[in-house]
């Protein structure tokens, strides 16, 4: 696997892009008013080796917050470079770009007038350049803006397209120490956007680093592979230069799989595939892995891209790994059969569960995101044909879940609004009856 040749990007010392290895990013969810936590969040990451970490600023009220943060963090001789997540405000972008190593912006969310928008960013970039800062435009599926959408639906080549022109108006304003992302909480949308935007990007002569993931992947078995499935499949083509695997988990959590995508398509990790058999368009697996977790993601990263290309219908799993010292048969323990339904519900080939949609969350959220999701999941696991959001806030409410037939979403102050697709069916109820009335709004539309 070649990588497509790029740009490189300075964040503070780690650069992203051609000749440089992908770095694995995770992102804070705690809230960034509280510095104490944030900082101690922050120091578990670098710990754990993650390469770049993303804070969310909410508001100008952020801004000395993230000051303070990034202050304690050098004082503590942690130089891992941070970045601002900013969504509406293009103000609060413009002050907290002296304090971070890269601001992230939403081009949909960044200003709803694309010529104001277009001004704003001048400034930001002006900001940039005297301080360093780099800038990721980042675009996510559902948050395009209704001018992008009204132009080209809400698809992959609406992402690309909308991408395109905030990549030209910093081209436009000679400004190049940038990264792109194309996130969807669905796979299949998320690589054919990257590869539309890579081409495009070909095209005009300048390619810049791209950032790739799986927003709102989930958690356990299921966000991994999920993540894997996506993320794989665009490296395996050689597009990605850093990446982020979204998990609705402790952060940290993030960084181990991350880093098993780095170290495999640096070519640094082989794969526990021992043999192949394809018959048609069925294929026939033996691993001979060493853990489970190392099973699941060499099985997602190996088939993932070839389900969702259609290149392949089924695959049947086999072979062995090793669990407590002791080596386990696939097929005869299970694994097999739930690996398999797995895998060809990230692919979205066969959906054998509720297609599950949950932001990993962030100094937004306002609720216990992790729990309320497991007591989502567990209410609803009898469920199928049917895609449920767990969303932590309005930022990644109705827009961001777009896939999604029923939405749960955090509004603050102990209540929820429930969505039905886009539209809000219910709002303000307390979060101890949230959970009861979305369950029994998809049973009585069942």
């Amino acid at each position: 696997m070649t990588r497509l040749q790029t740009l490189q990007a300075q964040i503070g010392a780690v650069r992203i892009g051609s000749g440089c290895p992908i770095a694995v990013q995770t992102m804070c969810n705690t809230h960034t008013y509280d510095v104490e936590g944030t900082v101690a969040q922050c120091i578990r990451m670098a710990e754990a080796g993650v390469d770049i970490i993303r804070i969310t600023v909410p508001g100008l009220q952020d801004v000395p917050k993230m000051k303070e943060i990034r202050e304690r963090l050098r004082k503590a001789g942690i130089n891992t470079p941070l970045v601002a997540d900013i969504h509406f405000s293009s103000e609060t972008a413009i002050a907290v770009a002296p304090f971070v190593e890269k601001v992230r912006i939403n081009p949909g969310n960044f200003n709803k007038d694309f010529e104001e928008a277009g001004r704003q960013l001048k400034r930001l970039l002006e900001v940039c350049r005297e301080h360093g800062t780099a800038i990721r435009i980042g675009l996510n599926h559902g948050s395009l803006g209704d001018r992008i959408t009204n132009l080209y639906g809400n698809t992959p080549q609406a992402m690309a397209e909308a991408a395109m022109e905030w990549i030209n108006l910093c081209k436009s304003n000679d400004f190049y120490n940038v990264t792109v992302s194309l996130k969807s909480s669905n796979t299949c949308v998320m690589v054919e956007a990257y590869r539309i935007l890579a081409e495009k990007m070909k095209a005009s002569g300048t390619v810049f680093p791209m950032h790739v993931g799986v927003t709102e992947a989930g958690n356990g078995d299921s966000g991994r592979i999920k993540s894997c499935v996506g993320i794989s499949s665009l490296l395996s083509e050689g597009i990605g230069d850093t990446v982020r695997v979204s998990l609705t988990e402790d952060p940290v959590n993030e960084i181990p799989v991350g880093r098993y995508l780095e170290q495999r398509y640096d070519g640094k990790l082989v794969s526990s595939l021992r043999n192949v058999l394809i018959e048609g368009k069925t294929a026939e697996a033996v691993y001979d892995s060493p853990s489970r977790e190392r099973l699941m993601l060499d099985f997602a990263c190996d088939f993932g891209k070839r389900l969702m290309d259609k290149d392949l219908d089924e695959v049947k799993l086999s072979g062995t790994y090793i669990s407590e010292g002791n080596k386990v048969d696939i097929a005869g323990s299970g694994t097999g059969e739930y690996l398999e339904d797995e895998l060809m519900q990230a692919t979205r080939r066969r959906f054998y569960k509720p297609e599950y949609i949950a932001c990993p969350g962030c100094g937004r959220t306002m609720y216990n995101l992790q729990e309320t999701f497991e007591k989502v999941k567990e209410r609803t696991s009898h469920l199928k044909n049917v895609v449920i959001a767990v969303m932590g806030c309005i930022v990644n409410g109705p827009g961001e879940m777009a896939d999604a037939d029923w939405g749960y979403v955090g509004e603050g102050n102990g209540k929820v609004s429930i969505y039905r697709r886009k539209e809000a069916v219910m709002r303000h109820i307390p979060e101890n009856e949230a959970v009861d009335l979305l369950v029994k709004l998809i049973e009585d539309e069942k």
